[in-house]
């Protein structure tokens, strides 16, 4: 198989949560230790930090993967999901993994893979840890995919576990409510090993996760604000993003004080610096263009909007034009309502099996909003992107999110639009 034909067999044969949701989602450990025992353990040759929580944990690895980059470790880096190339998700030193390396890991695991029924989740993981290996990665950055105890990625011992923040999300495996959601979250704390929690979190979620510290010896530490972590200057807009720049700075701390890895000043700001050029992060709060201005993220959940709306309170515009799209899991109509009436909106749906269908966000829309005159359904996100550009006038702004599968397909768009 060529490198086109084995993603079509990953896609088509593994089928992912990030297309069809629950239908997908496998929890339990036993398969994924059962295919990297198979490989040969390759998570346990590499140091490693382990990132949960609901939001930031993105911008947090990718923070912190620019940090190391500067200081010249060998880094290796896995995120999900991607937003243009599937190649996205495995890194080493700011590179996406090689098609061949892809190719040849399908070709050798195959059969286990399907003897096993490994999940697409689970095939990536073990895809990461052993290119990680044999990259000879010196530490590496792992976000977990959902959850904690139960994920994939929960068989490494790191030298750091952290959960940047609690929001309602993915309800319906992780729990109804923040504090369940918690515990499922507090899985990946490791016995002995240091938990940093973002500092964002009330005391009963505070609570649950120094109860699990105690129970594992684990030292806790709750990040905050530091008047000296205002040095440290980040490319972002969004103020939201310094939230997650304290809970890197705070793992630095620690790494530092350890001695094992340690950081210096200039990379700490260098890394924070140049984190697109590094890791080619993009997807959150990313400007398209100005005039009108286009910006895309992915905040798909309460918490995110949140801080979406929060953001926009800090922007200039005469205008704004709102592009959303969700997926079925999602409370919709609790999120229709962080955006005022006044917008214009171009609501559309995913290109994927688990869009929230256009014609039931038409009934939300009619129920929860008063000015129709404003609204436009389409059904796919290509026309509702390029509709919004035709109405858009110079000092308007154009934000597109609700779902990391909208802006994904609007990346993609874009991409093409300016070839």
């Amino acid at each position: 198989m060529n490198y086109y034909e084995t993603i079509k067999w990953i896609f088509n044969r593994l089928p992912s949560y990030q297309n069809i949701g629950l239908k997908s989602y496998q929890p339990g450990l036993k398969r994924i230790k059962t295919f990297c025992s198979y490989l040969g353990n390759p998570q346990y040759y590499f140091k490693s930090i382990h990132v949960g929580g609901t939001n930031g944990k993105g911008s947090t690895v990718h923070m912190l993967s620019s940090i190391l980059q500067e200081e010249k470790y060998n880094i290796g880096l896995f995120t999900s999901p991607h937003l243009i190339d599937f190649r996205e998700r495995i890194c080493y030193n700011g590179y996406y993994i090689e098609k061949d390396f892809i190719i040849d890991f399908i070709k050798e695991n195959k059969k286990i893979i399907e003897k096993e029924q490994i999940s697409f989740f689970e095939m990536n993981t073990a895809l990461a840890f052993q290119y990680f290996k044999e990259k000879k990665v010196y530490i590496a950055i792992i976000e977990v995919g959902m959850g904690g105890r139960l994920d994939s990625t929960n068989i490494i011992d790191p030298e750091i576990s952290v959960i940047t923040n609690i929001s309602e999300d993915h309800t319906e495996s992780l729990g109804e409510n923040r504090l369940k959601i918690s515990l499922e979250k507090a899985g990946i704390i490791k016995k002995n090993k240091s938990v940093i929690i973002g500092n964002k979190i009330s005391n009963d979620i505070r609570f649950i996760f120094l109860q699990e510290s105690f129970k594992k010896n684990s030292p806790i530490y709750f990040s905050k604000n530091i008047k000296d972590y205002s040095k440290y200057k980040i490319p972002f807009k969004a103020k939201y993003q310094n939230l997650n720049k304290i809970i890197v700075l705070k793992i630095i701390d620690i790494l530092n004080k350890r001695k094992n890895i340690i950081i210096s000043n200039k990379s700490i700001k260098n890394g924070l610096k140049n984190i697109i050029k590094n890791t080619s992060f993009k997807g959150r709060w990313h400007i398209l263009q100005y005039n009108p201005k286009i910006i895309c993220d992915i905040a798909h959940n309460e918490g995110g909007f949140i801080m979406i709306k929060n953001q926009l309170k800090k922007e200039s515009y005469k205008n704004l034009h709102l592009i959303l799209g969700f997926v079925k899991e999602k409370k919709v109509e609790k999120l229709l309502k962080y955006f005022s009436n006044e917008a214009f909106y171009y609501f559309c749906q995913p290109n994927i099996e688990r869009k929230f269908p256009i014609e039931n966000l038409k009934k939300l829309v009619k129920k929860n909003f008063k000015n129709y005159r404003k609204i436009y359904f389409f059904y796919s996100v290509k026309n509702a992107y390029l509709y919004a550009k035709l109405k858009a006038k110079n000092k308007d702004l154009i934000l597109i999110c609700g779902s990391t599968f909208i802006v994904s397909e609007v990346l993609i768009l874009n991409f093409s639009l300016n070839l």
